[in-house]
């Protein structure tokens, strides 16, 4: 099964960190969140990955094309330049990535990648989330509901602590706890290929529509 990883947004939530790179290359302990993701799948026996490539795609190609050198510390002798790779742990990915274009919506990156989809389900993801979700239940779910679409839910966290106060006296204090009320969209969604009869351009949301 192939997952595949919506990776063109512009990035404005995260500021000036994406002035210069995509949200997917935005580091976490010195690995930029695309490997994070593909990391959780793989741990799922998913190795096959789609990269819906937008804003700085080229980035993200030049990442994966030298990632040996990336995520290696090196040894270099300048007289002969022979170059030594140190610590470099292979995975076992299969990336391909395919520019679907700055100004696409979610639905139109989908939609330009179904001719390298061959499976009748395959999982999808942003290029920004992490999470423990289990990818392997989240397929079990999928097949046994005989859906079109399933998408992963999650609880929010509340923006601010929670005091509860009796007689002018603290007596709980909560730091930004689980809402205990409303589900969010958690990002990760198992489809059937059926879903590409519904996207018809571009300008298609895929959340939304």
């Amino acid at each position: 099964m192939k997952a595949i990883i919506l990776a063109g947004g512009l990035g404005t939530r995260l500021g000036s960190m994406t002035e210069k790179i995509p949200k997917p290359m935005v580091k976490i302990n010195n690995k930029p969140i695309i490997w994070h993701i593909m990391s959780i799948y793989s741990k799922f026996g998913i190795n096959d990955f789609i990269v819906a490539l937008g804003y700085r795609g080229d980035i993200i190609k030049d990442y994966f094309k030298n990632y040996k050198e990336y995520s290696s510390n090196l040894k270099i002798n300048l007289d002969s330049n022979k170059i030594e790779y140190i610590d470099y742990n292979p995975k076992n990915w299969n990336i391909t990535l395919i520019d679907t274009g700055n100004d696409t919506m979610t639905g139109g990156r989908l939609k330009r990648l179904e001719k390298y989809i061959d499976d009748k389900d395959f999982l999808l993801t942003y290029g920004d989330g992490l999470s423990n979700v289990d990818i392997g239940e989240l397929i079990k779910f999928h097949k046994s509901n005989s859906k079109i679409a399933t998408v992963t839910a999650v609880r929010p966290k509340a923006r601010f602590g929670e005091l509860i106060i009796e007689n002018k006296i603290v007596k709980s204090f909560k730091e930004k706890p689980n809402l205990d009320r409303g589900w969010i969209n958690g990002g990760f969604f198992v489809f059937n290929r059926k879903i590409f009869q519904y996207i018809d351009n571009d300008s298609i949301d895929l959340e939304g529509e």
